[in-house]
């Protein structure tokens, strides 16, 4: 935990770095307000580690969270920052005067090698306590280790690379086992791979570094003093495990590719940056005596790994006599120089001086610095502390640099988040651009700033730069929102007048056609962007004035097809006399109202499209609203109008079946007037019916008429059931005519002979053919020889009709026969039923005393009862309540009303005065009539046996109690049981 004095110190560093002056504070030219609500945090963040070392710290290393760290002479430390409050501690065992010269963690954080000064390494696995010998490197002092990245394991480190003090690098490879019994070492291998020089001597490896990229090369980088070299090679696919020795292999024969400085300060050290977890590091920073040489890392060059490389010196206050960095670590955009007794940070991209932190001297000075690739901390140490740097937000200034490198896209890139930068940016791309005269790009950016709207449009307008400013106003009317309807409508027409404008300027240069044709397509695309639809429909009659002002005929009938004006398209054409392209419009859009409107003009010229275009529509047309059209050109056209029309009227009433009064009507004078021929067979298929007629019959025949058509008239007299008028007719056509005419009245048989009478008169006075007046007595049943003799002269002989009397005479005496037979028939069935009557009257039956009704089972001799020549017997009651359900509403009524009158009587008869002589007649006489109701009741209820008779049958499928009637039977037995109460 950092002390009091610290977190003071830290404080401090914190305001230098992030105070906001006032005039920071307000509206910027742009629009954006700039104000910052608080303190933003330093980049490096420097924490002080609450760790208190019992002994000297000599050396320290990190990576992947696992932190170890030299003490003293012979104690190793351990920490897991997953869990720092478990620390381990280990012996080295070392008896001599050995020291700890380097620690080197591999990425995994699992192997640790200890360097010693006795020219001899020890091992140490994560997951054990116990420190190994590493015999084979015995003999050497080792500066570096390049680990390999994509076979290293927790338990094996693969091939790696180790470099000595004297130049040489080494291949090798540690396991974490035990071993065998012939091999207890971790050390698996240990070999020469190559030597490196620096003026002729050996120079010590200071650092390696193995990279892997594209289609399985490799590229590894070593360092001297104050040399960099590369070498490049292929590894074939499947022996990464066999070691890197090809690669150097390969460089034998070359000369290794290096770079060199001339100023050695005695070490170097290379350092890299990897923006993502297990991917290749993008850029390096190696310090040398020169100063940092900074470079990106390009894996697509053959030869070379570096690429884009440049020098930032040391700044003046960097005597390599008296102070010299001791460390470097890259970060995205920064590299951390470690001094011994400050940390300067210097920015990539410019070499500025961004950031120094003093560290106190109660500390001590300044070790090493250290960065875990993993997780991207920092780490400081010295002898008596441990110091840790967060770096927080990186790339917040990034911008401002890119923007004064003049790199644009990058500056963009990284304020994108943040609009008020964002906006600067744009604003000085689009002023570079202008500057440079790239005024399409200029325009472009400034519609993306909130910079003044006049005063960019009128920097393009003295610049005489019309394309620019078109793409300007392009660019910021799509950034308008939807409810910037002023803004929107402004642009939209000025934006239209200068299409127009350069429209006509380039219509007139031959020379310009395609760019003309472009740019037409161009104004078209903005006329129907769907985005400003609602702003051009609004607006287009202003957009309508625009174009005939310009007299752009071609786009005004464009924009009214887009604004689905489309009146004033086919006006257009047909003012034009393109009266096909008319109608094409009409038959695309189908509005049944513009079709009313325009039809008239167009049939004048092009009747037969237009017919078609109207039989293609269908039912989307009323025919009704056609007809002016067709009435005014069917009585003033040329033929071929006429037939066209008559065509839609055919195709109206026989294909959409249109029953419309005034259709037929129109359709029947057409035929009257031009077509005779169909009109009869018109007048035939319509029907014969009145409720099949769709035209007006008076207005058909008046029309029939008048043009001399008899035998049309007499069909609709027919169908007007005229028979006199249609016979009268008919017998100046034909007479057959005539005929088929006066067998119409089927019901009425004194019409029909009347009719008949008529021909035959006609027949006799008028064509004086008594031979086919005979025909008319065959031909109708109803006429005899009688009827017509007084229709002939009296010079005519009685031999014409001489055979036609007899017929008439043989007629009349069969006639006679057949009505004697049938009296004789009468009077023989009449006496046969009279005895059959008596008979009936002295028949009788027996009735035992046991028997019973066959619909109660009760005793039948206790009630009034019936006997039936079937056997059944019913009691009076059983019988009513089994009948009445099954007979007619009408015989229900007739038998309520004889019951009526049956208690009527009886109550008559039960009077207990004695009568007078003339009660005792009217007595009689009610008597009889109360035995004629009861034979009438009897005639409804028992005519035949209910079991055995036809009702049964009728009730065959029909339920046994209807549902309906189950109250209604209960209502009316009782009431029946009451009668006979009342009658017994």
């Amino acid at each position: 935990m950092a002390s009091i004095l610290d977190q003071y110190e830290d404080s401090q560093n914190i305001r230098q770095h992030s105070r906001v002056s006032a005039a920071n504070i307000g509206i910027t030219h742009s629009g954006f307000v700039n104000v910052r609500l608080e303190e933003e945090k330093p980049i490096f963040n420097k924490q002080r580690i609450d760790f208190s070392p019992p002994e000297k710290i000599n050396h320290f290393s990190v990576c992947n969270n696992q932190l170890c760290m030299s003490l003293g002479k012979d104690t190793l430390l351990r920490i897991d920052l997953g869990k720092p409050d478990q620390p381990n501690q280990i012996e080295l065992g070392r008896k001599d005067d050995s020291k700890v010269h380097k620690l080197f963690l591999d990425p995994t954080g699992s192997h640790l090698v200890i360097s010693l000064t006795t020219n001899e390494c020890v091992y140490l696995n994560r997951n054990t306590q116990k420190v190994r010998s590493l015999s084979r490197w015995r003999g050497h002092l080792i500066e570096s280790i390049g680990w390999n990245k994509l076979t290293g394991s927790e338990t094996n480190t693969g091939p790696i690379l180790v470099g000595t003090s004297q130049g040489i690098i080494f291949e090798a490879e540690i396991s974490a086992s035990e071993g065998t019994l012939f091999n207890t070492n971790p050390d698996q291998y240990f070999r020469q791979v190559h030597s490196l020089e620096e003026d002729g001597k050996p120079a010590p490896v200071c650092c390696l570094e193995v990279e892997r990229g594209l289609e399985s090369k490799y590229f590894i980088v070593a360092t001297t003093r104050k040399r960099l070299f590369q070498f490049v090679g292929k590894l074939a696919e499947g022996s990464e495990q066999q070691g890197f020795s090809s690669i150097f292999a390969q460089n034998q024969d070359l000369l290794p590719s290096f770079q060199e400085f001339p100023v050695n300060m005695g070490y170097s050290e290379i350092t890299f940056y990897t923006s993502k977890l297990r991917s290749s590091p993008k850029t390096f920073a190696w310090m040398m005596g020169n100063g940092v040489l900074y470079g990106q890392l390009d894996y697509v060059r053959p030869d070379s790994l570096l690429s884009d490389v440049q020098v930032w010196e040391y700044t003046s206050d960097i005597d390599l006599n008296f102070v010299k960095p001791i460390s470097i670590v890259l970060t995205q955009f920064h590299f951390l120089l470690l001094l011994p007794d400050r940390v300067k940070g210097i920015c990539t991209l410019n070499g500025q001086v961004v950031h120094e932190d003093v560290f106190p001297e109660k500390f001590g000075s300044l070790k090493k610095m250290i960065k875990d690739p993993i997780t991207g901390l920092v780490w400081i140490y010295t002898e008596k502390a441990v110091f840790r740097y967060h770096i927080q937000r990186e790339a917040r200034d990034v911008w401002q640099m890119y923007m004064s490198m003049n790199k644009f896209d990058l500056a963009k890139e990284y304020c994108k988040d943040r609009p008020e930068c964002l906006d600067m940016v744009l604003a000085k791309e689009a002023e570079h651009c202008f500057q440079n005269k790239r005024y399409l790009e200029s325009a472009k950016c400034y519609a993306l700033t909130q910079n003044y709207f006049e005063e960019i449009a009128l920097r393009f307008i003295e610049a005489k730069q019309e394309e620019a400013l078109k793409e300007f106003l392009i660019k910021k009317l799509t950034n308008f929102k939807p409810t910037e309807k002023t803004q929107i409508t402004l642009l939209v027409t000025w934006l239209t007048e200068l299409y127009l404008n350069r429209l006509g300027q380039l219509e007139t240069d031959d020379g310009k056609q395609h760019l003309f044709l472009e740019t037409r397509e161009e104004f078209r695309t903005f006329l129907k962007s769907p985005k400003h639809k609602e702003c051009f429909y609004n607006n287009r009659n202003t957009i309508y004035d625009l174009l005939a002002s310009h007299g752009d005929v071609d786009n005004m009938v464009y924009f009214s097809v887009i604004m689905q004006d489309y009146e004033r398209v086919i006006s257009h054409y047909c003012q034009h006399d393109d009266y096909s392209a008319a109608l094409d419009v009409l038959s695309k859009h189908c509005d049944d109202k513009l079709f009313y409107k325009f039809s008239p003009v167009l049939m004048q010229h092009i009747p037969k499209k237009v017919v078609d275009a109207w039989i293609q529509m269908g039912n989307r047309l009323d025919p009704k609203n056609l007809i002016p059209a067709l009435v005014n050109y069917s009585q003033m056209g040329s033929m071929q109008q006429i037939n066209e029309t008559i065509r839609y009227m055919e195709f109206c009433v026989y294909e959409l079946d249109v029953k419309d009064e005034a259709i037929h009507n129109y359709l029947l004078s057409l035929y009257a007037k031009h077509k005779p021929d169909s009109l009869l067979w018109y007048l035939e298929q319509a029907g014969t019916h009145v409720s099949d007629i769709h035209y007006d019959l008076k207005y058909a025949l008046r029309l029939c008429a008048e043009h001399g058509y008899l035998q049309a008239c007499v069909l609709v007299y027919k169908i007007m059931e005229l028979y006199e008028e249609a016979v009268d007719l008919a017998l100046q056509v034909d007479v057959d005519l005539a005929k088929s005419c006066a067998d119409l009245p089927e019901d009425d048989e004194e019409l029909r002979k009347k009719l008949w009478l008529k021909i035959a008169r006609h027949v006799v006075q008028e064509e004086k053919d008594v031979k086919k007046a005979m025909n008319c007595l065959s031909s109708c049943n109803l006429l005899k020889i009688e009827d017509i003799l007084p229709f002939f002269p009296d010079f005519v002989t009685i031999d014409h009709f001489k055979e036609a009397i007899c017929n008439s005479l043989e007629e009349y005496n069969q006639h006679i026969e057949e009505l004697k037979q049938e009296m004789e028939e009468a009077t023989e069935s009449a006496k046969r039923i009279r005895e059959d009557i008596q008979e009936m009257r002295n028949k009788y039956g027996v009735v035992e005393s046991q028997e019973k009704c066959a619909t109660c089972d009760f005793p039948l001799l206790n009630r009034p009862f019936y006997l039936f020549l079937c056997g059944h017997m019913f009691h009076y009651d059983c019988l009513l309540q089994e009948v009445i359900p099954h007979l007619s509403s009408y015989k229900q009524n007739k038998l309520d009303e004889l019951q009526k009158k049956l208690a009527a009587t009886t109550q008559t008869t039960k009077s207990r005065h004695r009568p007078k002589e003339e009660d005792t007649v009217s007595l009689g006489k009610g008597q009889g009539s109360r035995e004629q109701i009861k034979s009438d009741i009897d005639d409804i209820i028992a005519c035949e046996c209910v079991y055995c008779g036809e009702l049964m049958i009728k009730s065959i499928d029909k339920p046994f109690i209807e549902p309906q009637n189950l109250h209604y039977g209960t209502t009316k037995l009782k009431q029946q049981q009451l009668k006979i109460t009342s009658i017994e």
